[in-house]
C-alpha cells in the first residue's frame, strides 16, 4: 500500500476536500465523560481542525502518521504537543484520559482495528474513554492506494473486545442521511 499522505500534493488536496467538515458536533459528546482539562489524544489529526476544537476544553496531543501534517500544524502552533504515530501500533509510553478520531480508523481492516483498539486500551488511564466516528456501510474498497472499511453497528461491535463498555453507538449525517456513526467506549477493568 502506498502512503497517500507522504505526498505534499495529496495533503493539499485532502485539506481542500475536507474544508468545512469537522468534529464540532462530535467533540461535545465527550463532555459528560471527561472533566475540563482531561488529556485527549487525537488519532489522525490531519490539518488539526478537530485538534483546535478539542483544545478549547482539554489538554490535547495531536498525532498522525504523516510527518507533513504534523509539520504544517507545528508551523502555525510551535508549542503544540504532537506525536508521529501509526493508528495500529501506537508506539508511545504516554497515557491519556481519552482517545478521539474522526473518520480515521476506517482506513484499517477489521483485524487492524481490533489491534488498534487493544493498543488504545493500553494507552488509556483508568475509566478512559474512546470516541471514534466511521462511515456507515458493509464493504471494503481501495481508492488512491488507501484502504477503506465501512462498518455497521454489528461489524464494529465485533471488533470491540469485552475490555470496553459501549456507552453510545449512534448514526448521524455528514454528507448523506445516516452515512456515518460514532461509538463511545469506556475502558472496563
Amino acid at each position: 500500500m502506498i502512503d497517500f499522505y507522504a505526498d505534499p500534493k495529496n495533503v493539499e488536496d485532502y485539506i481542500k476536500m475536507a474544508e468545512g467538515y469537522d468534529g464540532k458536533e462530535l467533540i461535545p459528546l465527550l463532555n459528560p465523560y471527561l472533566p475540563e482539562g482531561a488529556s485527549v489524544l487525537e488519532l489522525g489529526m490531519g490539518p488539526g481542525v478537530d485538534l483546535d476544537i478539542l483544545s478549547q476544553r482539554y489538554q490535547v496531543t495531536g498525532s498522525d502518521r504523516s510527518p507533513i501534517f504534523l509539520e504544517r500544524y507545528r508551523q502555525k502552533n510551535e508549542n503544540a504537543d504532537l506525536l508521529l504515530l501509526d493508528a495500529i501500533t501506537l508506539e508511545t509510553e504516554r497515557r491519556f484520559d481519552a482517545i478521539y478520531s474522526n473518520k480515521v480508523l476506517h482506513h484499517l481492516t477489521p483485524e487492524e482495528l481490533k489491534q488498534s483498539l487493544e493498543k488504545q486500551r493500553q494507552l488509556l488511564n483508568v475509566n478512559g474513554v474512546l470516541l471514534h466516528s466511521f462511515w456507515y456501510g458493509d464493504e471494503e474498497e481501495t481508492m488512491h492506494g488507501m484502504h477503506f472499511t465501512y462498518y455497521t453497528e454489528g461489524s464494529l461491535r465485533a471488533c470491540v473486545s469485552n475490555a470496553f463498555d459501549v456507552l453510545a453507538l449512534r448514526r448521524f449525517t455528514e454528507m448523506d442521511p445516516d452515512d456515518s456513526f460514532y461509538i463511545i467506549l469506556r475502558k472496563s477493568d
